[in-house]
């Protein structure tokens, strides 16, 4: 039986055996028994981390201490609402922080507390604590942006469609640009997206940077 530690492009944390290219954090969420109560998050730094770093083997569910999360790809990670590690991926943290600073025309790189706040209140419901989504014209969207499609979540490549599951990005759904749709991926991110910073994209992706793993 496979943990509860899958996130979907919706935000939320199922069972399932599909694999992913990232793994992540919200802080501790299981129980002594493995298992996920009704908390979704500990922290407002929901973290994208890398699955192997200096070969350091971790419990995915350490008593107390941390839940791991695993995405798919970072397409999906961005739309759940999470950013780049400061610490595994210091080099993507900085250049999602700059993307950051040019598409919010700031003078400086923001501290992570800053984005996190930001994020935070963009992508979660105060009252309902479900994910906040925004409506946007699909040829408008950055590449890397996900949304939810009549099937299911699809990824923005091109203004084109990709469906999404955990076998893959499915072949294109072609949907006329003027599309108005239902936007997963937090503005926010969205605006990082659209300042250049390039996702970890699935093998499956067009245009991708990643492997299956």
């Amino acid at each position: 039986m496979p943990l509860q530690n899958r996130v979907l492009p919706s935000q939320e944390i199922v069972a399932s055996p599909g694999r992913g290219l990232l793994m992540g954090n919200r802080g501790s969420l299981h129980d002594a028994d493995r298992q996920l109560g009704t908390i979704r998050w500990r922290s407002k730094a929901w973290l994208i981390c890398l699955l192997d770093y200096k070969g350091v083997q971790r419990d995915p569910m350490p008593p107390g201490r941390w839940t791991a999360l695993f995405f798919f790809d970072e397409a999906v990670a961005l739309a759940a609402g999470h950013r780049p590690c400061a610490y595994c991926r210091r080099t993507d943290f900085l250049a999602y922080a700059d993307a950051w600073a040019r598409g919010h025309d700031l003078a400086a790189r923001p501290k992570a507390a800053a984005m996190d706040a930001e994020l935070h209140r963009q992508r979660v419901e105060p009252h309902s604590r479900r994910q906040r989504t925004t409506s946007g014209v699909l040829g408008e969207l950055p590449d890397g942006a996900m949304i939810a499609d009549t099937g299911g979540p699809a990824l923005v490549l091109g203004g084109q469609v990709r469906p999404w599951s955990w076998n893959g990005y499915a072949a294109t759904a072609t949907r006329p640009l003027e599309t108005v749709v239902t936007v997963l991926t937090p503005p926010a991110n969205l605006v990082v997206l659209k300042a250049g910073y390039g996702p970890l994209l699935h093998l499956s992706a067009v245009g991708n940077k990643g492997e299956p793993n």
